[in-house]
């Protein structure tokens, strides 16, 4: 006569092993849908490398170029859209403030003169590596008007904590009057 407790315990076993014999399988599921994402993203950046890479020298930028002195913060450009152009170094952002247009087409172009600097505009979608000799370029499009906290979230030496700027939204209408007067616009400190 068969024993209770063994058939009840070969019973559990057999739970027991098919509940394995499943979750082995989704995890191997898991792990091959990974490898399958790693193996489609690698195919498609060789088939479809970045587009435009911008270099520049960073020892004479300031010298020459889009990114002289007179040249960096906002301008008009003839299709309507605003372009930004900063410089990071150690340890500010050039201008300390830059004044843009809500619901508006914003281009940044931002370079780095001397190491690796971090960008980001709070509540926004804006968030990039500076890197000496790259342009670094971004589209964005402000919502309303307000101010923006412009920090560098890339450790770049002694004085990092003090390296941040502002960008001030402004309604879009004020914005390109300003723009009719001057060339480069930045907001006053």
């Amino acid at each position: 006569m068969p024993n209770p407790n063994e058939a009840m315990h070969h019973r559990s076993e057999q739970v027991a092993a098919r509940a394995e014999t499943r979750w082995a399988i989704f995890v191997i599921g898991i792990i091959a849908l990974l490898l399958g994402m790693i193996a489609y993203t690698s195919l498609h950046f060789v088939m479809m490398p970045t587009k435009n890479v911008e270099t520049i020298n960073p020892s004479t930028l300031h010298l020459a170029g889009e990114f002289t002195e007179d040249n960096l913060g906002s301008a008009v450009e003839p299709d309507g859209s605003v372009t930004v152009r900063i410089v990071g170094q150690q340890y500010s952002f050039t201008p300390q403030c830059i004044l843009v247009p809500d619901q508006t087409p914003v281009k940044f172009r931002v370079t780095s003169a001397d190491v690796i600097h971090g960008f980001i505009i709070a509540e926004t979608n804006v968030n990039v590596m500076l890197e000496p000799g790259y342009i670094s370029t971004f589209d964005t499009r402000f919502r309303k008007p307000g101010m923006h906290v412009m920090p560098c979230h890339e450790f770049c030496g002694v004085g990092h904590a003090g390296m941040w700027a502002r960008v001030k939204v402004i309604d879009k209408e004020t914005f390109f009057k300003q723009a009719a007067n001057e060339r480069r616009q930045n907001c006053v400190q």
